[in-house]
């Protein structure tokens, strides 16, 4: 009776093992399958390049940000650059959306050209700070969304979303309407391994207000058009950027970049790529390694 036990024991234990490996092997087939089937997901989704324009539209900022059909804009220029920049973006690109807008603050040079951008394309999302001014160009901005039945959206700091196969993250938005340059709309953008970040006109106040964050990126447009105001060592430390990008204009009457700016980018060894110097700067990113190339666009009014 003891041996048939015994016996019936070791058969069990068989029959458990011999299941254990069938069903295991099925198991680890399938969480491999699963694995396999993410990093594919990973690899399409970079199969787009991130292409961003810093326009040439001198004493302003306007940039554009492309990942595969997706469509981003960062500022407008001046008002005398908006039809201009309008007609390059529909002409030249064959935009006719754009997925997420953002004025980083009201300053004309930044929204100058934005109702002529509302006015053209169709708009998904268009983000702003919470702050007023009561010029004709932040008027002309807000009644444009009004005709089109359009609201904005203040988007809140950490937010983060994405642009094809890029990640949009916004480290800052100010509210300061005594200091408009520092209600400055922040963001970080990371495709793959490549990274840029966007300041507006922020100056060393806020720069240092986000120390804590992760702002380390490859490329760094450089804050209120290289103003002394801007671009503070202990914020360039943290960035630590291979590329810095200005968006200024030829002979502008506030001597910008300064030299200070420009010493302290230089003593990193920055390569200094200036829209006054070399036209509208456009980097691409395959999401490992970045294309620096410059165009003329006679976009500047």
């Amino acid at each position: 009776m003891k041996h048939i036990k015994k016996i019936l024991l070791i058969l069990v234990g068989v029959i458990f093992l011999f299941f254990s490996i069938i069903f295991g092997n099925q198991y680890n087939d399938s969480a491999s399958a699963s694995v396999s089937n993410i990093n594919n997901k990973e690899e399409k989704t970079l199969n787009n390049e991130l292409v961003i324009y810093y326009f040439d539209v001198g004493q302003a900022d306007a940039i554009l940000l492309q990942d595969g059909d997706k469509n981003m804009i960062i500022d407008a220029g001046n008002n005398e650059d908006g039809e201009r920049l309008t007609n390059f973006l529909k002409n030249n690109l064959g935009i006719g959306s754009l997925n997420y807008v953002f004025a980083t603050h009201p300053h004309e040079d930044h929204i100058g050209g934005m109702d002529d951008i509302i006015n053209n394309f169709n708009i998904e999302n268009f983000y702003m700070p919470e702050v007023i001014t009561t010029t004709k160009t932040f008027e002309d901005m807000l009644d444009a969304l009004e005709n089109k039945n359009m609201s904005f959206t203040v988007p809140k700091e950490d937010d983060s979303f994405m642009l094809g196969s890029s990640k949009i993250d916004v480290l800052h938005v100010g509210n300061n309407a005594k200091e408009l340059n520092d209600a400055s709309i922040i963001l970080k953008v990371t495709h793959g391994d490549n990274t840029f970040l966007f300041t507006g006109d922020a100056s060393s106040k806020v720069e240092k207000e986000i120390l804590n964050k992760n702002i380390e990126s490859d490329v760094l447009k450089v804050g209120h058009h290289g103003s002394y105001y801007s671009t503070c060592d202990e914020f360039l430390d943290k960035v630590n950027p291979k590329y810095a990008v200005i968006s200024v204009g030829k002979g502008n009457s506030y001597k910008h970049p300064s030299f200070e700016t420009l010493k302290k980018l230089e003593n990193k060894n920055i390569e200094i790529y200036r829209t006054d110097e070399a036209g509208t700067i456009k980097i691409t990113s395959d999401g490992s390694n970045l294309k620096v190339d410059s165009e003329r666009t006679n976009i500047d009014g």
